[in-house]
């Protein structure tokens, strides 16, 4: 975690560049790949408290985000607006419950267009310190990966998110500075009430999905590296690659980034061409050159989807 800061930063911004998503979340590392069409990503408000940040991402478009928690650090999350929400292998429903997430563990997290996720990052060990008193029963050995946690309390958890939020948009707004430890202990103190008040522990995880988000992820990796090695993988190279039926896949895709194979394959090379034209310089590239390396031979759609996708002209990244 970082040094204890003196001072607050709040910031509220339309994201409009998936790579400026996780951009502004320098605290934890973080990937972000839009799947779905529009030129805006997501709303995006935070405020970082040094040891402590909140952070409230409202999505215009559909989101796959990858990473990994730095140690001493760990997150209290949940999901509003969306029912296919899908945090590790966890399917968020709407309900109660919090997803809490500890250090040194890699995330994998789809949120659908029109989703709501919130999460409070703090130091797990100061965490630790206080919920192993208030619930030695789960606390006194900590979770070694995402888990949920039935609590009755998540709607307290969200007007604390939107309290924090509102008062420190006030106070930047009127120059009027807030003091970072009183901010600090309230954040902590709630945190400990809502998570370790928890009726359940851990709720029921199920082996037929644990297996897809494994698919999943195998499908993910193998297309990158078939796209790094500028080759195009297809249906049959994957299916063959995993030992996996298409039924099989096309289940697996689906509930772990909501696609179809066919249409997470577009996705992924369309991402791929917005990125070689973004570092591209527009005298010796051609969009039609670099549609053409991965795989678009018809030329108009290939800009109509671009455009639906991104919110802007292929020529337009390019130029940029």
């Amino acid at each position: 975690m970082k040094p204890v800061s003196d001072s607050i930063v709040f910031q509220s911004a339309v994201i409009e560049d998936p790579a400026a998503q996780a951009r502004l979340q320098p605290w934890v590392e973080m990937e972000c790949h839009q799947l779905s069409h529009g030129g805006t990503v997501a709303q995006l408000d935070s405020l970082d408290l040094g040891t402590h940040q909140v952070v409230r991402e409202r999505q215009e478009t559909s989101i796959h985000k990858l990473g990994a928690t730095p140690p001493d650090f760990c997150t209290l999350s949940f999901c509003t607006k969306a029912r296919r929400s899908r945090f590790t292998e966890h399917c968020v429903e709407e309900g109660e419950t919090v997803f809490f997430m500890p250090g040194n563990v890699e995330y994998d997290v789809f949120v659908p267009a029109g989703g709501e996720t919130v999460y409070i990052a703090f130091g797990q060990e100061q965490f630790l310190q206080g919920a192993r008193i208030l619930n030695p029963g789960f606390w006194e050995k900590p979770p070694k990966s995402v888990v949920p946690l039935a609590t009755c309390r998540r709607s307290e958890l969200k007007s604390a998110v939107d309290l924090w939020l509102r008062t420190a948009r006030e106070a930047a707004a009127h120059g009027a500075p807030l003091d970072p430890n009183v901010m600090r202990g309230h954040l902590l103190q709630t945190i400990l009430q809502i998570a370790t008040g928890t009726e359940e522990d851990i709720a029921p995880t199920f082996n037929e999905r644990r297996r897809a988000l494994q698919i999943g992820r195998t499908a993910r990796s193998f297309v990158d590296e078939s796209l790094d090695a500028d080759e195009l993988p297809t249906l049959v190279d994957i299916c063959a690659a995993l030992g996996v039926s298409e039924r099989t896949l096309r289940y697996a895709l689906h509930e772990y980034v909501g696609l179809s194979p066919v249409a997470y394959l577009r996705a992924r090379r369309l991402n791929r061409v917005r990125a070689v034209l973004a570092a591209s310089d527009p005298q010796s590239v051609t969009i039609t050159q670099v549609a053409m390396r991965y795989g678009f031979l018809h030329l108009g759609r290939f800009a109509g989807d671009y455009r639906l996708m991104f919110g802007e002209t292929p020529s337009m990244t390019l130029a940029s």
